[in-house]
């Protein structure tokens, strides 16, 4: 008995157009990984290199001869290690308040429908419309009132007003992603509310309470204008109120300096996503399998 020989069959273009589909998706992908690791890598050449080659005319992507004298320079001319203090604890505090806030807050806007529950879905949306110069002045105006001005309460008070608003539309959708049929089940079991809320809800919304733990956490570390209006002492300005100071009156920028401090500015903000980031890919699988 004789047996044909296989013979392979030509790609069909359903095969190709998936291929090159694929490709594509890897070609983007690539190209948005460059365009957000381009300003992260060239501060890092920056920061490495001398003055020399900073005031070179055909500037160069690897640095010729690498140095830290920028770092020392950074540290000894302004108060870098303070002010990402400070950061700190504006950025923290106000991000676990916010949070704290927003999770039965988005709790009561889901479940318990009301116009009370309406109005406040309306003043999320209306509240994010607000430009920070026009309310500026009416908050000075009350912080001023409460002796909360060069203060960092009072800054982390205004950090948890304006972020409550996003981080409460954010958890809104997640609440919403909870069946109710758990929360049933769990009143049927002589659950209180509240029981129910800390055992049985919160647990399925933790990739919810970190993505917006991150957001606010970001938002508040980068913050710049309120932080330049509300806090005057040097000792009490946060990271990125310091980073102006290695810019001149006459706008010339210590750019060696700059961008060494620049630099460890970011990477609080890159160890915290990668700290949480764990429990936030943890978190959806728990929540799938609870779910």
């Amino acid at each position: 008995m004789t047996t044909t020989p296989h013979v392979s069959r030509p790609p069909t273009r359903r095969r190709l157009a998936r291929g090159a589909g694929r490709a594509g998706q890897y070609l983007a992908l690539v190209c948005y990984l460059v365009f957000l690791g381009f300003p992260l890598v060239w501060l890092l050449s920056t920061a490495l290199k001398s003055p020399q080659e900073l005031g070179s005319i055909d500037p160069t992507w690897i640095p010729e001869h690498p140095t830290l004298e920028n770092f020392r320079a950074a540290f000894d001319a302004q108060p870098l290690l303070r002010s990402a203090l400070n950061s700190a604890l504006v950025a923290t505090s106000s991000a676990v308040i916010a949070v704290a806030i927003a999770v039965p807050a988005a709790y009561v806007m889901v479940r318990y429908r009301s116009r009370i529950s309406q109005a406040g879905t309306v003043w999320v949306l209306v509240s994010q419309m607000f430009p920070f110069v026009l309310v500026i002045i009416p908050l000075f105006l009350v912080l001023r009132n409460l002796h909360l001005i060069n203060s960092l309460p009072g800054l982390v008070v205004v950090y948890v007003v304006w972020n409550l608003p996003f981080s409460l539309w954010m958890l809104r959708g997640y609440v919403q992603a909870v069946p109710l049929s758990l929360e049933e089940a769990a009143a049927m079991d002589g659950a209180s509310r509240l029981r129910t809320l800390t055992h049985v809800v919160l647990p399925l919304l933790t990739p919810g309470l970190v993505a917006t733990l991150m957001f606010s956490f970001v938002t508040a570390w980068n913050e710049f204008f309120f932080a330049l209006v509300l806090l005057k002492s040097p000792e009490k300005q946060t990271m990125s109120v310091i980073l102006t100071h290695f810019i001149g009156a006459e706008g010339v920028a210590d750019l060696g300096p700059l961008a060494a401090a620049a630099l460890l500015a970011t990477l609080p903000s890159l160890l915290f996503f990668a700290l949480l980031q764990r429990r936030l890919v943890s978190g959806m699988l728990a929540g799938a399998v609870k779910a």
